[in-house]
């Protein structure tokens, strides 16, 4: 494990471009990489011991606990499996107990996607238990056969362009496949002594593609044309189609998760789901979160939700892009000149958003928001990147307030966490930054700003509901204070009027509306023309935000 974590280590970079897809499950290489990391983590308690068992489990816990994106659940599912064969094993690890645990991982890994497709890291793992199987039938030692099984690993990688369209398109191999050879180059260095590869094995025109740079599938967003191509494992939807991934941990009786499975069928795609005795890795994309999410509860309960916005991901791509353009090849401009005493951190999704939190003195973005929030590393990630000497974090979500905390308390730099509820609020709060005062100065200006804000937003109800406000059907349209649903309409702009009505009082000045995706310049108008109608005295600020879920934001002051 440690070896093959050395090696995905060293070779993330060239993994990450060989995932040519345009909705990825963030970058195979990475994924893969993080899910070995927690594998070693987890072995550091028991190497010592060197109990055969004791490793096994720790490798199949790792795994689970650690596993991200499609590569890395299904490369968790067949760690298990092998581990489940390996512990099995009363005489230590031999030729045959090799191949069992490749067959068994094969089979595991294939369990836990609900439509498996060839030429992908499956097909990978295929074939190197089938010639594993085979090299010990006709009497092969260990060594032969794990060497046996790497280079029908290498053979059937090489072949995955001629399984799938899309990889033949772009000029490369599978990502994941190519991932997964890594770990059987890990057995045979460990077996043989054979050195670890300073490449990866890629047929020679793959390689000189990506020496190039001549890889990829163009897809613009919003393209009407459907792409027909495949992420790791599953066709791929068009952007627009599947919009959201959703993973998460579920807590639940074993026997509860084939008809959770059959749910999940039913709302989306990229479906995989490993682990058992009780702890499940759940992954699916689809454009119903709240379904995905209930059909956990009706199973047991879930934990560590995670929400990507995968059209964000793929704007976030062309915004880098951009800005590699734009600034000479830097993924974000470079802080120029002496370090500012304290810089400020957003967390913030859409274009719009990010643009207007910049303009606010906020360089540093973290993406995340409403039914997307980032994880503590992220954030810890970019504290410690910034060169201020302090920081202060805008988390702009409730829900990201504790992993906001989590961060500043074991970031190596004085962090502050301002208890911004909304982008709103994090607005407000930027009109008292002081780039020059200490983070902790500015975090006590910065809340006292926030404070004064009253925030509504308008959104779409995603299920039945009774409320305070009266009725939630799915489908209405809602608006929402800091305090919960106040109002229920039958469009956009009418529950925008109504909670106005409710939220701003003579006493304001100033109403800011932050248009999101799914704002109609007709609905917009008649919020303005409200506004002008029943509150005369207040002037009216309109932006646009791009932010997903929620067509208007208000902020009032």
């Amino acid at each position: 494990m440690s070896a093959f974590e050395g090696a995905l280590a060293a070779h993330r970079d060239t993994i990450n471009h060989l995932n040519v897809y345009p909705v990825p499950d963030g970058d195979t290489g990475t994924n893969m990489h993080l899910t070995l990391e927690s594998v070693t983590r987890e072995l550091d308690e028991v190497r010592d011991g060197h109990d055969l068992d004791a490793v096994c489990k720790a490798i199949a816990h790792g795994s689970l606990m650690g596993a991200r994106g499609n590569s890395g659940v299904i490369l968790c599912q067949m760690l298990r499996g092998l581990s489940h064969a390996f512990a099995a094993a009363p005489d230590g690890i031999g030729a045959a107990v090799f191949a069992s645990g490749l067959e068994e991982a094969n089979t595991a890994a294939r369990a836990s996607v609900m439509r498996p497709v060839e030429g992908t890291i499956l097909t990978v793992a295929a074939a190197a238990a089938e010639a594993s199987r085979a090299a010990t039938t006709d009497g092969a030692d260990l060594p032969t056969v794990a060497s046996t099984a790497r280079d029908a690993a290498v053979e059937a990688l090489a072949h995955t362009p001629e399984q799938l369209a899309v990889l033949q398109q772009a000029g490369v191999v599978d990502a994941g496949g190519a991932g997964l050879v890594l770990l059987f180059d890990a057995f045979v260095h460990e077996i043989s002594g054979r050195p670890m590869p300073a490449r990866l094995p890629l047929p020679a025109q793959v390689a000189r593609n990506l020496e190039r740079g001549e890889i990829g599938v163009s897809v613009s967003v919003g393209e009407e044309e459907e792409l027909r191509g495949f992420d790791e494992v599953v066709e791929a939807e068009n952007v627009g189609d599947l919009r959201y991934e959703v993973m998460y941990f579920l807590e639940a009786s074993d026997e509860l998760v084939p008809a959770f499975k059959e749910v999940w069928a039913g709302i989306g795609d990229s479906i995989v789901v490993v682990g058992g005795d009780g702890l499940w890795n759940c992954h699916i994309h689809t454009n119903d979160i709240g379904s995905a999410i209930e059909a956990a509860l009706d199973a047991g309960r879930p934990r560590s939700i995670r929400v990507t916005d995968l059209l964000e991901q793929v704007e976030e791509e062309s915004w880098v892009r951009r800005a590699a353009e734009e600034f000479g090849g830097a993924a974000e401009p470079e802080e120029t000149g002496p370090p500012q005493t304290t810089s400020v951190i957003a967390v913030a999704t859409g274009d719009g958003i990010r643009r207007i939190f910049h303009s606010l003195g906020a360089r540093h973005i973290v993406a995340g928001g409403q039914s997307m929030n980032p994880s503590t590393a992220e954030i810890l990630e970019m504290i410690e990147h910034v060169q201020a000497k302090e920081v202060v974090l805008l988390p702009n979500n409730k829900n990201i307030f504790a992993v906001a905390r989590q961060a500043a308390e074991v970031a190596s730099k004085p962090t502050q966490v301002v208890a911004t509820a909304g982008i709103q609020e994090g607005f407000a709060a930027l009109l008292e930054y002081d780039p020059e005062a200490s983070a902790a100065d500015n975090a006590a200006g910065m809340s006292a700003a926030a404070a004064r804000v009253v925030a509504g937003e308008v959104t779409q109800a995603i299920r039945d509901s009774d409320t305070p406000a009266g009725r939630v059907e799915e489908g209405d349209w809602i608006g929402l204070t800091r305090g919960g649903i106040e109002v229920v309409a039958a469009g956009p702009a009418e529950a925008a009027c109504e909670l106005l009505d409710r939220i701003v009082t003579e006493r304001h000045e100033i109403v800011t509306l932050i248009e999101g995706q799914g704002a109609k310049p007709a609905d917009t108008r008649r919020i303005t023309e409200w506004l002008t109608e029943n509150r005369p005295g207040v002037s009216v600020e309109i932006h646009d935000g791009g932010q997903p879920l929620y067509p208007y934001l208000i902020a009032t002051e």
